[in-house]
């Protein structure tokens, strides 16, 4: 059994996208390629043919993966996200105290987490971290690079 997946409201309309460009585009483009690959005969030593099977079954495998999420998905309700506590769908706005600098984060299930586009999972050091901490919280995080202190700035939608 999968564990419970979270999702932002854009997290789910990603997944199903996807789902569908999976099961509609590619699915289509990779038949292509294996009927012309069919066409060469000898299979034995196709390697276009192996190579449109191989994608074939990457394919499948991530249409089965998507769908298996979405059946495990919990929405996050970005309307019911309380601004006075960390939780998951919050966005927060960090002080790192050693290097006086400021960061911004949206914290998102593992599934969406995008760390150069500033979305960080839950289940990272940083998101584990600071979850269920308020407003001038002091948070120790352990990072490779050793413990750093930050402070919540602010916790928001």
């Amino acid at each position: 059994m999968m564990k419970q997946v979270l999702l932002t409201d854009e997290g789910l309309k990603n997944l199903e996208t996807e789902l569908e460009e999976l099961k509609t585009v590619r699915r289509k483009e990779i038949a292509e390629k294996i009927k012309v690959a069919l066409s060469f005969g000898d299979l034995s030593e196709n390697s276009e043919y192996d190579e449109a099977k191989n994608e074939q079954a990457m394919v499948e495998a991530r249409i089965a993966t998507i769908e298996s999420m979405l059946k495990n998905a919990k929405i996050i309700n970005e309307d019911e996200i309380d601004t006075h506590i960390i939780r998951v769908g919050a966005k927060v706005k960090l002080k790192d105290l050693e290097f006086d600098e400021i960061c911004e984060y949206k914290l998102v299930g593992s599934n969406e987490a995008d760390p150069a586009n500033g979305k960080i999972s839950d289940e990272s050091p940083v998101g584990k971290s600071i979850l269920g901490h308020k407003v001038s919280d002091k948070v120790e995080i352990e990072t490779p690079a050793g413990i750093t202190v930050y402070e919540v700035l602010e916790i928001s939608k």
